[in-house]
């Protein structure tokens, strides 16, 4: 689905050179953390009642755990006292973390409620930080900037909850040794689907759609149509046998920033409406663990579901297994090499851009944009 803009659209662009300084900007060290944004921590199943979850999120340990009114607490996973991790510790009635070093505790909001020791004095360098935390379509997301946070803003996903559970498949989790938004730029540019997942999610017949990018607000969405096209797998299965062959294809990605994104992808009979055809809804969620490793979950909700409620169950785990063997044995391999290669030049690689990028060209506009703010 393509967003309503009155930003004019863009069909290609012309190959450019990127100067070095903007080359470095990209690839050397620097984080290019967005931090007033929401990124997804977890998968929601994940965070167990009465026990405390790990994440190092931007290169800050977080403790996430559920409070008994249901709300989701995430503080700094760090004792202030000799800097042992507080999600080893012990979750105590009262929204109470137990450091398992020394017994200190801590509230939901990070301060420190007891010092079992001396005086029992609590004083200000025992207090941590606290992050805004929400659970929402299944998943557990996180605030990490000054900016007041506003779950309302958390984008759209609601595919993975609004459907039968035969529909959707479970999130799954990659961690990649590679900056986030090197991932972000395999996303938003899918013509690479033709020749890293040939076959499986792509074919020759798609290698040469040009995206057509639309930008509503923040939000940048590259689409790219294939009229009369061979069917990739993942597709011809979706359909009952004889269904098409061949049809019109589409793929239609948007990025919200700054690493959340999502997939309309499918196929009709050749000249019908899409609405006669079936596909699915990819969503995938990139948020930096450090600048050179990355979270990575996914997930696909099918939608004009045309098999029976027998192949659904099979088909929800066979296309949670093949888009997680795209990803972990296809995308992931060549995005590491990229990362190690971009780090050997020094961060001075300088991509020369073809038409392809244009969906990457336009989101790092608003990219830089946001970080610029932010600074």
């Amino acid at each position: 689905m393509c967003p309503d803009s009155d930003v004019p659209a863009l069909r290609g662009i012309e190959p450019v050179l990127f100067p070095q300084s903007s080359a470095r900007a990209r690839h050397a060290p620097e984080a290019r953390f967005v931090r007033n944004a929401w990124y997804v921590a977890m998968a929601a199943c994940d965070l167990v009642k009465g026990k405390l979850a790990h994440r190092t999120i931007m290169n800050e340990p977080i403790a996430f755990y559920r409070k008994e009114d249901g709300g989701i607490a995430a503080i700094t996973d760090r004792c202030p006292h000799r800097s042992v991790p507080l999600s080893m510790g012990t979750l105590l009635s009262g929204d109470r973390v137990q450091c398992i070093y020394h017994g200190l505790e801590f509230g939901p909001d990070g301060r420190c409620l007891k010092n079992p020791h001396g005086n029992n004095k609590i004083f200000t360098g025992l207090h941590l930080s606290s992050y805004p935390a929400v659970e929402k379509h299944a998943l557990i997301w996180i605030w990490m900037g000054q900016k007041a946070a506003d779950p309302a803003t958390i984008p759209d996903y609601a595919c993975l909850v609004d459907r039968p559970p035969s529909h959707v498949t479970r999130v799954g989790y990659l961690h990649v040794k590679a900056h986030y938004l090197l991932l972000v730029d395999n996303l938003l540019d899918l013509s690479h689907t033709s020749y890293t997942h040939a076959g499986v999610l792509g074919n020759a017949d798609t290698a040469t759609a040009d995206p057509l990018i639309v930008q509503n607000g923040d939000v940048v969405t590259a689409t790219r149509d294939s009229p009369d096209a061979e069917t990739p797998g993942i597709l011809l299965m979706m359909a009952p046998r004889g269904f098409f062959d061949r049809g019109d294809q589409w793929q239609s990605i948007s990025w919200f920033p700054a690493g959340n994104l999502r997939l309309e992808f499918g196929a009709s009979r050749v000249g019908e409406p899409k609405a006669k055809g079936t596909g699915y809804t990819a969503v995938h969620f990139l948020t930096p663990e450090t600048e050179r490793t990355t979270h990575y979950h996914y997930a696909a909700a099918r939608w004009n579901v045309l098999t029976d409620d027998k192949r659904n169950q099979e088909l929800r785990d066979l296309i949670y297994k093949m888009r997680t063997f795209a990803f972990s044995q296809q995308d992931v391999p060549v995005i590491e090499a990229q990362q190690a290669s971009i780090d050997q030049a020094g961060g001075m690689v300088a991509p020369n851009l073809l038409s392809i990028d244009a969906g990457p060209t336009r989101y790092e506009k608003v990219l830089n944009r946001l970080l610029a703010e932010e600074n």
